[in-house]
């Protein structure tokens, strides 16, 4: 009988997780998906260009659910499924990463008794002040896969309790996306007139970091003058972009860029200086020096073999850091176990057993 299996995904990261699991689902015999979004189909995040890039065909449902109250969200987020799953025949969910619509897909699916898979599994900040790592421990308290990237989330999996058939080491499904669209990527206008190799790469998106102005500003003047020569480019969205545009300095904001085209400015920059811990995963990847302004990071990985390192929101250790990696002096990164871009096959074989 075939399985059918409902891909829940509530952002646009989502994406790029999923698109490798459809592509090898619509590759097998015996396995069939829906894909639903938690958001509107006319979320302005979710460009036509992002389903191309990803050669993946938009959600078959979207839930239409917007609010900025995260426990609103969670409410309307079940509702919506539980109309959803209502109506289409579903053996198993999966829900990927952290998000309170995350969650909310997760409390309905085992509620109606459904087989419940959690894509990342087992990533922890070990803060429980913040929303998303309460989400995390629901989703994997109970998920029946825990699908980890590494050694060091089925070791957390483990020791908060999970058994031991449960979880998964499939590798950072991240890689799948990288690995397929390598020889796709396409060189931005923004880089018009400048050297690859000759640019540093600058994102944030942290709602915490963009709160406290005062701090935002030490940070953005501590790579404005560590930088160099080197221009810093930096594709933002929102209050990010006005923040930054408003600061000028070595600065060049530009407007977020197609998927395919943001992968070519990273694999290509001097180096990365981000909040978000996907942009560090793909720059251990592409072997480019990565910068965190975070003091955690949910992928050790990329710390203890990868090409990343954690600042916080320290300016000074940001300036320090910044000045090592302009000079060519960085650590040598190499990719962890599983990272090899076979993720997604991993995850379909056993969703098939």
């Amino acid at each position: 009988m075939e399985k059918k299996v409902c891909i829940f995904t509530g952002a646009r990261p989502n994406f790029v997780k999923v698109a490798p699991i459809i592509r090898v689902i619509q590759q097998t015999e015996g396995i069939s998906y829906q894909l639903v979004y938690a958001g509107p189909a006319d979320d302005p995040t979710l460009e036509p260009s992002l389903f191309s890039d990803l050669q993946m065909p938009r959600p078959n449902a979207f839930l239409g659910v917007e609010s900025d109250n995260l426990n609103e969200l969670t409410g309307r987020v079940m509702s919506e499924f539980e109309r959803y799953l209502d109506q289409h025949a579903t053996d198993t969910v999966i829900v990927v990463d952290d998000l309170a619509s995350t969650m909310a897909a997760a409390i309905v699916t085992k509620k109606r008794g459904l087989r419940l898979a959690h894509l990342v599994a087992g990533t922890r900040s070990f803060d429980i002040r913040m929303p998303k790592e309460i989400n995390r421990l629901v989703i994997d308290g109970l998920s029946d896969l825990l699908f980890t990237a590494g050694a060091g989330a089925s070791s957390i999996a483990t020791r908060e309790g999970a058994e031991s058939h449960k979880i998964y080491m499939v590798g950072n499904i991240l890689m799948d996306t990288l690995r397929m669209n390598h020889s796709r990527w396409l060189r931005p206008a923004c880089l018009d007139g400048v050297v690859d190799g000759q640019y540093l790469v600058f994102t944030l998106n942290r709602r915490a970091l963009l709160a406290d102005r005062q701090k935002l500003f030490q940070l953005l003047q501590a790579v404005s003058e560590s930088a160099g020569s080197l221009p810093i480019v930096a594709p933002l969205r929102g209050k990010a972009f006005e923040e930054v545009q408003s600061f000028g300095g070595q600065f060049h904001v530009v407007s977020s860029l197609s998927y395919l085209e943001f992968g070519y400015l990273t694999a290509h920059a001097r180096g990365i200086i981000t909040d978000s811990g996907n942009v560090a995963e793909e720059a251990t990847f592409n072997n480019v020096p990565c910068i965190t302004l975070n003091s955690y990071t949910e992928h050790q990985e990329t710390v203890r073999q990868g090409t990343n390192v954690l600042v916080g929101e320290d300016a000074l250790l940001l300036r320090q850091s910044l000045s090592d990696l302009v000079a060519g002096r960085w650590k040598q990164g190499s990719l962890p176990d599983r990272w090899d871009g076979r993720s997604a096959e991993r995850i379909v074989q056993t969703l098939l057993a």
